[in-house]
């Protein structure tokens, strides 16, 4: 890495319209998370959650890796700021589907970053390194859970219990990666994936993103889910979706 590249700065947080983008500024380092960064991130989400008119997040980094994961030299420092595994909870956990924009290759703690989103988008490549068994690290239980539920238990083992590196077409295999593209083509197919997102009704998306995480989980409860669905079926999105569809037009979703 050129010495030129700068040691870096905390997460930035950018506002336009309904799309977010937090981009990881530690080029230097391979973006690795510091323990400042952690305490930038949560308030970030936190101001997202409830961020009016907000339908999609996008998370980046800059220069060549997307992570290098959490500085394991920062491991156990009493420094105020939150547990990468708070962090990344809240990332799962907001009600905006999320995309990561992988601009290159992801370590460590940061590998639950990018998992805790909705959609992954890589670049080719890339490869996913899991060194917690080689640290002699005993990952978080929440992160575990990521792990198996959305990549199965098999790949799980194979990154958890022998640290196996995993390149990019074993990334699109297991599901870790939704899309591989080129570098130069990646902020454009983000970008169509994030507006066709926020092109779609908002209160619909909320809901079955809450509802889809629960049932991963084990966590669904039926009930909840059916009354999240009538109360979608009486809004006024629902009816600007059915008179669109009648008049062939594109609806205009107010999130109401």
């Amino acid at each position: 890495m050129s010495a030129a590249l700068p040691e870096g700065q905390p997460p930035l947080l950018r506002l336009d319209g309904p799309r977010a983008t937090i981009t990881l500024r530690r080029p230097r380092h391979h973006n690795r998370l510091e323990p400042g960064d952690l305490a930038v991130l949560l308030p970030m989400l936190q101001q997202l959650r409830d961020a009016p008119g907000l339908r999609v997040l996008v998370l980046t980094g800059t220069g060549a890796s997307f992570s290098s994961g959490f500085h394991i030299g920062a491991f156990g420092e009493s420094s105020g700021a939150p547990a990468l595994d708070t962090v990344v909870d809240a990332l799962e956990a907001l009600p905006v589907p999320s995309i990561c924009a992988l601009n290159g290759s992801v370590y460590g703690g940061a590998t639950d970053l990018a998992l805790a989103c909705d959609f992954r988008i890589g670049v080719e490549g890339m490869k996913l390194v899991m060194p917690a068994a080689r640290l002699g690290l005993h990952y978080y239980p929440s992160g575990l859970r990521r792990f198996v539920s959305r990549l199965g238990l098999g790949a799980a083992k194979k990154l958890f219990l022998a640290a196996e590196p995993m390149d990019t077409a074993a990334l699109l295999g297991c599901g870790y990666l939704d899309e591989a593209v080129p570098a130069a083509a990646l902020d454009a197919r983000v970008a169509a994936l994030a507006a066709q997102i926020a092109a779609l009704a908002p209160l619909a998306v909320r809901g079955m993103k809450a509802a889809l995480n629960d049932i991963a989980c084990g966590a669904a409860d039926d009930a909840l889910i059916a009354a999240r669905a009538a109360g979608v079926a009486a809004s006024a999105d629902f009816g600007e979706g059915r008179r669109a569809w009648a008049e062939k037009r594109a609806p205009a979703f107010q999130g109401r």
